[in-house]
Formats: C-alpha cells, structure tokens, sequence
C-alpha cells in the first residue's frame, strides 16, 4: 500500500500522477510573526490551493507528489485540508531541503559534528515513513534532497547520504527523489553517492532533468537505471529553458527508447511566500503558466504534435509513478 494524506492506496488508485509539486512553500521561523509580511492568509491560501487542485482533478490528474520537505515549510496539516476539499490524492515526502548549510542543531549534532553522535537525519526520516509526519499519522512515501548550483558543499553531501542510509534502513524500498541542477550535470554525482550507500538506483528520480537539453547527460542519467525527472512544465524565461527546447527533449529521449524512465510534472507551488507573485508583477516569479493544469491543457497535445505516442503518455503518466511509488518487499 501506497501512503497518502487521505488514506493508503494500491498501485491502481494512484492513476495519472504528477511526481513533483508543491502545495505551499513557507517559512515556519517567520510565519507566526510576520503573516502581514509575507502575505500569509490561511483561509484565503487554502481557498487558492483547492481551486488550483480542484482544476487539476477536473483535467484527470489523480494523485500529485508533494515534495515539500524540512526547510521548505512542509504543514501535513494544511496538505490534508486541501485534499480532503478537493479528492486529490496526495503523496508526501521526507528529506532535507538545502543548497549548503544544516540547520543548527544538524550542524552540532553528527558524525563529523561537534556533538558526535549517529546522524540524526537517518532517524527522523525513517521516522517519517514508519509511523508518520509530526503527530499526524501520515506517513511519507518518498525521500527528497537537494544539490543545487553551489554544489555538494559538506551539509548538502550530509543529507545525500542521510537520505540514502535511510532508503538503505527501509530494505531500499522508500524511493529517493532529487532536486539536481541539471546545467552542471550534478545528477550524475547524485547517483555516485546513492551508489556509494548501497541504494537501489531504479528506486532514484533525479529532479529537474528538463531543465537541460544535454541529451548525453540524460542518456547516461537513465542508463545507470535511474528515472529522469522532466518536472518544470511552466516555468519558464529567466534561468529556465524554454517551452520548446522542454518539449522538444522529451520528445527526444522517448525517440530515443527512454519513455520507459521519465516522469512528468510541473515544480508548481500554489502558494510560496519565499516570493509572492503579487509582490513581483512582471517578475521572474510572475509566470502565468505554471499552473497545475499546463501539462493537460498544453504540454501533452505538444508532445502527441511531434510524436510521443499515447502508450508513451501513460508510462510517464500512469506506470512509471507506479513504478516508483509501489512499495515493494524489502531486499
């Protein structure tokens, strides 16, 4: 059975997933304070939340992967409202969020740390996925960790190999999933961590691979056994490639045999107060497009118009999610 915020799932119930989004990103040290601030208005943001996820339902998605994590304000809580107003089936994570440093008490309290103990991370995590999130019961259903342009500074290479000892603990069967910075081709070393511990590399996702058009670097991603994540549908100008050269490697790699090892989806956030859209019209943050509905409404008849076939589709939609999410007996 398949974890979710509603109730567990067989394989079955899951149907059209998208593997990588975000209901609210917050910032828990300030929000108590500083709502005025950040423009936080609980009612108003879970209303925002039910009619995003509402149209996505009405568009056929069945279940979403909600990869809100340590340092990104993850509120089960607040996930659980809006799936239970709306019918979506919602998957959660545990994981660390960071492109450098640990929090302070990670950063005292460690093998390498001044308080030299077994890393805590491995026994929150497994915490998470064998008896629940908080006081909530609901147990998370992927791992999550994060490299980014700085690299794999000393708290980021921590949590790369937290999460992989906890997959590890779970008989690798929890699957991992990554935020990667796929201009430098950091996925590539993701892998050689996870390898290093022992993980079960059919059981990765790495993250953000669309945002590169690298066909050799996804090639070699997918060949060691690993799922490419073609998850930023929507976002685009600024740093991100465009919507053409997203669709168009897509496209590419199913071209080239690898439908078998992608998953879809769009990074999207109903609501993040790291930065409000309506505080940067016109902005970097201010995309139109990135919307839970755009991979329904736009990015698959794009697809379908330069040959991914409808078989093609539902692996990256339907079987491949399965796939990862289905739990299988430990090793």
């Amino acid at each position: 059975m398949i974890p979710s915020v509603t109730g567990d799932l067989t394989p079955e119930q899951l149907g059209t997933v998208l593997m990588h989004e975000h209901v609210f990103i917050l910032t828990p040290e300030l929000l108590p304070d500083y709502p005025e601030v950040l423009r936080w208005d609980e009612e108003a943001r879970v209303a925002l939340a039910i009619e995003h996820l509402s149209a996505a339902r009405a568009v056929g998605i069945d279940t979403m992967v909600d990869l809100t994590v340590i340092g990104m304000g993850r509120s089960v809580p607040l996930i659980k409202r809006v799936a239970e107003a709306t019918g979506m089936q919602i998957v959660v994570a545990t994981g660390l969020y960071t492109y450098n440093e640990l929090p302070k008490f990670l950063q005292y309290v460690g093998p390498d740390a001044p308080l030299r103990a077994p890393e805590p991370m491995v026994e929150m995590f497994l915490k998470d996925v064998r008896d629940g999130i908080g006081d909530t019961g609901v147990r998370a259903g992927m791992l999550k960790c994060a490299t980014d342009a700085a690299g794999f500074t000393p708290g980021v290479e921590r949590v790369l190999h937290a999460v992989a000892q906890t997959h590890v603990e779970t008989g690798r069967t929890i699957p991992i999933t990554t935020h990667s910075h796929a201009p430098s081709g950091n996925g590539s070393r993701q892998l050689d961590i996870f390898e290093s511990e022992g993980v079960d590399l059919t059981r990765v996702v790495i993250g953000h691979s669309g945002d590169t058009t690298d066909t050799d670097y996804l090639r070699s991603i997918a060949d060691r056994g690993a799922t490419l994540g073609m998850d930023r549908f929507g976002l685009e100008g600024g740093n991100y490639i465009g919507f053409e050269e997203r669709v168009d490697i897509v496209a590419t790699m199913c071209r080239l045999g690898y439908a078998n090892q992608l998953v879809l989806s769009h990074d999207v956030t109903c609501w993040m107060d790291w930065a409000p859209r309506e505080l940067f019209p016109g902005s970097h943050f201010d995309m139109p497009n990135w919307k839970l509905t755009y991979l329904s409404d736009v990015v698959l008849p794009a697809l379908l118009a330069r040959g991914v076939t409808p078989d093609d589709i539902t692996l990256m939609l339907v079987e491949n999610p399965k796939r990862i999410l289905s739990l299988p007996e430990p090793a």
